[in-house]
Parts: C-alpha cells; sequence; structure tokens
C-alpha cells in the first residue's frame, strides 16, 4: 500500500484513475466540490472507491467543518455553523456549548455515513490569536486552549455517534500564522514558552485516532523547515511533546507553502516522520510521481490506518438528525435570549 491519500478529478472516476488506484493501492482518497452533486453520486463515487480495493473500510475523507469550509453545501446539504458560534455559546453557557457542539457534529456526520465517507478533516484545534491571518479566524473554536479542547473533544464525540472519525488539525497549531499557507510559507516567531498553549488542545486530545500537520515554520523549533517537512517538528513536538500517536496527515501537499515538487514535497514529509502525504488535487502526473517516490507503507503506519477506520465501530448510534439540529438551534438561541 502506497501512503498517500489522493484525490479525484470529476463526479465519477475515470478509467485512467481506476486503473491507476487499482494498482498502486493507495490509503485513501479526499473529496472536494468537484466531486460532489447530489447525494446518490456522492455514495456511488465512493462504492466505486471501495469496490476497487473490495475493502469495506476505506479511508475516504473529506473537509467538512461547517461555515465557509464545507464541499457539501446547501440546497442538497444542510449548511452548519462555524467553530466561532460554539465559542461565543462557552461566553455565556459552557455547557450548553459543549452540547451544541457535539449535537451539531453528530447531525453533521450523519450527512458524511450517508454518503460513504469515513473520515472527517475537523475538528481545528488551533488557538485563534488577535490579529493573525484569517485563514483560520471564525474556523477556530476559541483563543482559550482549554476551551478549544472541550469543544473539540465534543466534536469527536459527535462525529464518532454517527460513526465518523475526526481529524484533529492543525498540529502543532496555525493559529499565529500571519499569512495563508495555501498561498506562502507563515512564519511563526513564538517562543518555545509561547507555542506551549498552542500545544495545549493537541496534548488533551492526543488519543485522537487521525491527525493533520500544519505548513507552518515554528523558529524556536526549526528555523530552516515547515512543520509537515520537519523531522524536528513531527517527531520531537508532535510526537513526543504533544503525544500523538495516531495517523499522521500532512496538510495538502499542492499548497504554495512548500517548495519542491509535489513528489518531492511527499518524499521529504515520510522522510520527516508523517505517516501518510495527502495530495487534494487528482493531477495524474503528481500522483504517479508520488506512488513512485514513495517507499511501501510501513507495518507502524498500517497498524495506525487500521486503528484510525475502526476507532469508532460501526455508525448506527446516531439521533435523528433533524432532532439533532434542533436541539443544537434550541442551546444557541436559549443562550441568546
Amino acid at each position: 500500500m502506497v501512503p498517500a491519500i489522493f484525490g479525484l478529478a470529476g463526479l465519477t472516476l475515470s478509467d485512467d484513475e481506476r486503473s491507476f488506484f487499482r494498482d498502486c493501492d493507495p490509503a485513501g482518497y479526499i473529496l472536494f466540490g468537484r466531486n460532489i452533486e447530489s447525494r446518490e453520486q456522492v455514495r456511488a463515487l465512493t462504492d466505486a472507491l471501495r469496490a476497487i480495493h473490495g475493502r469495506e473500510r476505506l479511508f475516504v475523507c473529506i473537509d467538512q467543518e461547517g461555515g465557509r469550509v464545507a464541499r457539501m453545501k446547501p440546497p442538497v446539504w444542510p449548511a452548519y455553523p462555524p467553530g466561532e458560534v460554539f465559542d461565543r455559546l462557552y461566553d455565556v453557557a459552557p455547557g450548553s456549548a459543549i452540547e451544541a457542539a457535539r449535537v451539531n457534529a453528530e447531525a453533521l456526520g450523519l450527512d458524511l455515513a450517508e454518503v460513504g465517507v469515513s473520515v472527517d478533516c475537523h475538528p481545528s484545534l488551533d488557538v485563534r490569536q488577535p490579529g493573525a491571518h484569517d485563514v483560520i479566524g471564525d474556523r477556530a473554536l476559541g483563543s482559550d486552549p482549554m476551551r478549544v479542547a472541550a469543544l473539540g473533544r465534543a466534536t469527536l464525540a459527535g462525529l464518532a455517534r454517527a460513526g465518523i472519525v475526526g481529524c484533529i488539525k492543525h498540529m502543532p497549531g496555525h493559529g499565529r500564522a500571519m499569512a495563508d499557507s495555501h498561498k506562502e510559507l507563515p512564519t511563526v516567531e513564538a517562543t518555545a514558552e509561547e507555542l506551549e498553549a498552542d500545544l495545549q488542545p493537541f496534548r488533551a486530545l492526543a488519543d485522537s485516532p487521525v491527525g493533520m500537520t500544519a505548513h507552518v515554520r515554528y523558529t524556536a523549533w526549526d528555523a530552516e523547515n515547515p512543520g509537515t517537512l520537519s523531522p524536528t517538528v513531527v517527531r520531537d513536538v508532535i510526537r513526543t511533546r504533544i503525544g500523538f500517536a495516531g495517523l499522521l496527515l500532512t496538510d495538502d501537499l499542492d499548497m504554495e507553502a512548500l517548495d519542491g515538487t509535489v513528489p518531492e514535497r511527499a518524499a521529504r514529509a515520510i522522510a520527516a516522520g508523517c505517516d501518510i502525504a495527502l495530495n487534494c488535487w487528482a493531477k495524474m502526473d503528481d500522483m504517479t510521481g508520488i506512488a513512485e517516490a514513495l517507499p511501501v507503507m510501513s507495518d507502524e503506519t498500517a497498524l495506525r490506518l487500521k486503528r484510525a477506520l475502526t476507532a469508532v465501530g460501526d455508525s448506527g448510534t446516531a439521533g435523528d438528525q433533524a432532532e439533532l439540529a434542533a436541539r443544537r438551534d434550541a442551546l444557541i438561541q436559549a443562550a441568546q435570549a
């Protein structure tokens, strides 16, 4: 198995994609808006991916946070609030905020389970910092580390009730970045002592089965390399100081924060200690280059992948979606009254 997650070009698999995926056997796939039209179409697409490998438990992920980060959109799917809504609710009613975050994630997770998605790249545990770039912004669950951890744990629990595995991101923290890592490499010059606040939510949820790195350079830890490509950040900070032992994905390797070719980035990330190279944009040359550049998946990564896919068991314990959304809205409205 190749330790990579690949994107798809369209609403259905092309013959070239089907043949390539069968031959290289990637760890999983990621869906974007270009892959999404209707409930029936997305389900057929994820079923087709499972049929390639003959694996019912397949890592099929998506960025479905709510707010401005949502690949499955109205009118086909409901809109969900961004993290900031639960942060504000926490100001006046912490218990209500935690419960609202949980039932919101449970309702959202039912959408994903229905169409065959198994992993949501959510929640963001980035601690919001004043004056930072808004690439995180209202996606954050707050500026207090323990509040972020509490709301993040509730989100993971809600997703799990719907049979969906959550992915905590962006380790070891994107909240201080003064630039958008989609466009350029952010450099964070905070001291190691100051960065302790960024680590706290990740440390509190270090038992999560899946996590994602940040394409951010932290001068206190490695003045040369972004976190995704830094052995110091991956092994010393994420694995040791945070204590994260789950499946570690890179953020999207196509982002302009990184230099070199995409296959070179993938190889560097795996060498730095990441488990899985995430390549989102379905460019066949890049995907074939990654498959050639990467080693066969290690036994350790294979075990982490298996644990991730079995972390929440089978779906079916979640509640009624309409009731869950109504419960969320009632909690939010009651606190505003």
